[in-house]
């Protein structure tokens, strides 16, 4: 019980930050508090970093590289080609910009994609003139699609990349599952967002209102090698494990590179990018996960390894349910991180191996990754939205939020947990 009120008490913290904590200071709190009280020793923490630090670092080595060419304008420019392609259709616009949030979470991760898009999309919605309801939609698109659509690669999400750790899961042999389950899920996104608020979207808008996407572009030599470095980071990661190579030094030369071409240019404030970088994850990804691992000592990740090798025991359809479902409620409620690890640590102790591990493992990514959507706490990357929405002026509360994640989440998810089946039973 001691374990369980350390693990409330800490999400409490991260979600609220009363007097400006922060939710890594609120993580290491409790993570304190759980060595304090004995459920969890010293020991573990080589065991915890080991578990942690690459999955860490490889987030801060993203979002490092997606504000650097965020700052040269890649993102603007490409948003500004989107809504040129829309050519005046709201609805067409939804979908194109639907596919560039997919591709942006895919690439530089969804924490980095909603800090960098939302305000982006705002500036859009402002230029084109378009009501509160249809801004709404729009800015609604980026908070949902970057999170829901982080499934397909490893890098997409700090989830992705920890469980792959944890299950030792090869970039291709995550992707080859993820891929296909991931399309349908970006298709599934866009279906329930026109379903319930394509009547919001205007049904033409101004093309020539917007500004010359080449104007958006600070730094072409930053640009340049961000075209550059994207098919690098893909083949890298690919190659790297084979050669022994964590994942993280693969993003940091990357990060790297571009960093050398940015600190060249007048127009990137690459010191700026540096003290922007997210580098508390670090701290926080560890605490979180010393927090959870004082559950294993109480027995309640045993008792869940339990409850799902019974399911798992019943076919992988079984297996993708149980999990998928399991891990999406314990996100929305206590926030996606510790549910995964909790996750994690009850299916390695679960006794289950093979074809229905492996549902188990990827059925709870998926549970992860889109179930933190049906509340506002579910998701770190949620919170940040809803800040980056409130600092732009547009108030959404949490009453609004959580109508939406009705509405969106579970059609969203179904789907995603009937894709990955289909695909682990065709494969």
């Amino acid at each position: 019980m001691l374990a369980v009120l350390i693990v409330l008490g800490t999400v409490a913290l991260v979600v609220w930050q009363p007097r400006g904590l922060g939710a890594a200071r609120a993580a290491t709190l409790g993570a304190v508090v759980a060595l304090l009280a004995g459920v969890v020793h010293l020991s573990d923490l080589p065991t915890l970093w080991g578990a942690t630090w690459n999955a860490t670092l490889t987030l801060v080595g993203l979002i490092v590289l997606s504000l650097l060419l965020d700052a040269a304008g890649l993102f603007r420019w490409a948003a500004l080609h989107v809504a040129r392609w829309g050519g005046g259709s709201g609805r067409r616009l939804l979908a194109l910009l639907v596919g560039l949030c997919a591709v942006v979470a895919a690439l530089f991760a969804n924490d980095g994609g909603v800090l960098i898009l939302t305000p982006i999309v705002l500036e859009l919605a402002r230029a084109l003139g378009v009501s509160r309801a249809a801004t709404l939609t729009l800015a609604l698109a980026v908070g949902f699609v970057v999170d829901a659509a982080s499934l397909p690669l490893t890098i997409s999400n700090l989830t992705n990349i920890i469980a792959a750790d944890a299950f030792r899961i090869s970039f291709g042999g995550y992707a080859g599952v993820m891929l296909p389950v991931n399309l349908v899920v970006v298709a599934a996104c866009l279906g329930t967002l026109l379903l319930f608020y394509g009547r919001t979207l205007p049904r033409h808008y101004d093309v020539g209102a917007l500004p010359d996407p080449a104007g958006a572009v600070r730094s072409w030599g930053v640009f340049r090698a961000g075209w550059l470095v994207t098919p690098l980071l893909l083949t890298g990661a690919f190659l790297a494990e084979g050669a022994g190579v964590p994942l993280s030094a693969v993003v940091a030369v990357c990060a790297g590179l571009v960093w050398v071409v940015a600190a060249r240019s007048a127009h990137v404030g690459t010191r700026a990018v540096l003290r922007a970088a997210p580098w508390n994850v670090v701290a926080f990804s560890l605490a979180m996960y010393t927090v959870v691992y004082g559950l294993r000592g109480a027995g309640v990740t045993g008792a869940y390894g339990t409850w799902l090798a019974g399911w798992a025991a019943h076919g992988t359809g079984a297996a993708v349910v149980a999990s998928g479902l399991s891990v999406a409620g314990l996100s929305a409620g206590l926030n996606n991180l510790p549910a995964l690890l909790t996750a994690i640590l009850g299916i390695q102790g679960s006794g289950v191996s093979g074809a229905a591990r492996e549902a188990l493992v990827f059925g709870a990514v998926v549970g992860a990754d889109i179930g933190p959507k049906l509340t506002p706490i579910g998701s770190l990357a949620t919170l940040l939205w809803l800040h980056v929405l409130r600092g732009r002026g547009l108030e959404v509360g949490w009453g609004e939020y959580l109508r939406a994640g009705l509405r969106l989440t579970p059609p969203v998810l179904l789907a995603g947990l009937l894709a990955l089946w289909l695909r682990l039973n065709l494969g």
